[in-house]
């Protein structure tokens, strides 16, 4: 038993960082991503302040495609892709790739859900002061959602978390590469066991900090 933790803590750290590194990059693209694209679904509808059935139509269709596809097959799908623009499928960077186009959609669509639930007549007084389609967005429509988001976004990153995980299935590293090269493969399930726990933590960290900053900001 020496011998395996002699051996496993620097696999678990080396994995940790591997995780860490492929979801908050890939946080960052997917929130710099999705966030427009729920304000865009939001502006453009029937009764957005910038009604456009075409661009709503559109973008709608695109996401729904986005989101029905399964994170496993999605890897595949775009390998030509993802090795266009990192020059390889395999490793942690190129899974950063997919899990982007997997996980911006489905921030767009809980973003456009939280502004949804704004006070059309937030919006209405905004019209009435004079304020510009993007002084409405920036200073009326996105911080009043704004807790709403946040809960939102923490949400998205958990699931990302899981994502970030399944990638380990093709070699993308972290903890869901570990779990499954050493704890299903190789039999030993003191480390798949080790990397449920470690994931769990993680995420009910995360979940913790998303509920405390939501609270925050709500009773502002």
């Amino acid at each position: 038993m020496g011998t395996d933790w002699t051996w496993l803590g620097p696999e678990i750290i080396d994995s940790i960082k591997e995780t860490l590194y492929m979801v908050s990059v890939s946080f960052l693209f997917a929130v710099l991503i999705g966030i427009p694209l729920g304000v865009i679904l939001v502006i453009t509808r029937e009764n957005g302040i910038l009604p456009n059935r075409i661009i709503f139509s559109i973008l709608n269709i695109v996401i729904n495609i986005f989101r029905s596809i399964p994170f496993i097959i999605l890897i595949v799908a775009i390998i030509p892709f993802t090795r266009l623009i990192v020059g390889t499928a395999i490793g942690t960077t190129a899974a950063i790739v997919p899990l982007v186009i997997f996980t911006a959609p489905y921030i767009g669509r809980l973003v456009e859900n939280s502004l949804l639930e704004v006070d059309q007549g937030v919006i209405e007084l905004a019209q009435a002061m004079g304020a510009t389609t993007w002084q409405i967005i920036w200073k009326f429509l996105l911080p009043e959602a704004l807790g709403s988001i946040i809960l939102a976004l923490t949400i998205a990153f958990i699931g990302l978390v899981g994502a970030s995980a399944m990638a380990g299935a093709v070699g993308a590293g972290g903890l869901g590469d570990l779990a499954i090269t050493y704890g299903y493969q190789q039999f030993k399930p003191l480390v798949m066991l080790i990397t449920v726990v470690l994931l769990v933590v993680f995420v009910q960290l995360i979940q913790s900090l998303g509920n405390v900053l939501a609270k925050k900001i709500r009773r502002h």
